[in-house]
């Protein structure tokens, strides 16, 4: 996997941070200097903390789990549909569903919903409707497609949150705080990190900064993905041997057991022809 430059970071502006006058003291350890009154982020730490964050996404997409991206501003929205799109993980584009991991079951329903009206569409319920029914059915089809038409595969809670701008999603912050979610995000100097599990401190305002960053992660957690299936078909074919060897030994053990039936057959088959000579003697003898 390739490592993330410090020039390529550099150039892409992932290093400038808010105003000072507008920065969280906790982001300190991350800051590197100030300059003309803008905090300049430390981008050795944002590579130590990217690499820090793929190794752990890596790990959890190979344990064969799901991993939510969230980001509804503007400049990231584009970033996190193509990367999400691209490893095959949910994601959240638009506004926020309040109480999307809290109140998870209300969602799937939303969704189960969304289902029930394509399965209307195929089985030619839906053209029995009538022309207004049609069309509020189909308003809420699309806005159901719009809000939680990228979850549709989330069956069950994400093992871990991505974030782009923290403040701006602390609501998705707070739930996944709450059911104990692991969250990874990109912080910017006007963020607060202690809610923050795998910090990656950068400009979350520049989409080229985001992409990139963005896409290591992806990279990293594809590693995980195909790993997982190569140890799957490992799996698979260490069981398909077991299962050829347990074949032989069973017509081993029953060819033995039939020598041994044949030399019990043998040896009575020669008993009784000793017991006949010995009475056929007896009988002359008389």
């Amino acid at each position: 996997m390739a490592k993330l430059e410090f020039d390529q970071l550099l150039e892409a502006g992932a290093h400038f941070g808010h105003l000072k006058r507008k920065w969280n003291p906790a982001m300190s350890p991350y800051i590197f200097m100030e300059r003309n009154g803008i905090h300049i982020i430390d981008l050795y730490k944002t590579i130590a903390k990217t690499e820090e964050a793929a190794a752990a996404l890596k790990q959890i997409a190979k344990a064969g789990k799901k991993i939510l991206f969230v980001a509804t501003k503007k400049q990231a929205k584009p970033v996190i549909e193509e990367k999400a799109q691209s490893i095959n993980m949910p994601y959240v584009i638009e506004r926020w569903p309040g109480g999307m991991l809290t109140n998870f079951p209300t969602i799937r329903k939303a969704v189960k919903k969304m289902s029930n009206i394509d399965k209307m569409i195929k089985d030619g319920t839906f053209d029995t409707l009538s022309k207004r029914e049609k069309l509020q059915i189909t308003r809420q089809r699309a806005k159901l497609e719009k809000m939680l038409g990228s979850i549709q595969d989330l069956t069950r809670l994400p093992s871990a949150l991505f974030v782009v701008d923290v403040m701006k999603e602390q609501i998705a912050v707070k739930e996944a705080n709450k059911l104990g979610i692991p969250v990874f995000g990109i912080v910017d100097t006007n963020s607060d990190p202690n809610d923050i599990d795998f910090v990656i401190p950068a400009n979350d305002d520049a989409a080229k900064a985001v992409d990139m960053i963005l896409g290591y992660l992806c990279e990293a957690i594809k590693e995980g993905l195909d790993e997982r299936k190569i140890e799957k078909a490992d799996a698979s074919v260490a069981e398909d041997q077991e299962e050829e060897g347990a074949v032989p030994r069973r017509e081993r053990k029953s060819k033995v057991a039939k020598r041994e039936r044949v030399k019990k057959e043998d040896k009575d088959a020669i008993n009784a022809s000793v017991v006949s000579k010995y009475a056929k003697d007896a009988d002359v003898e008389e």
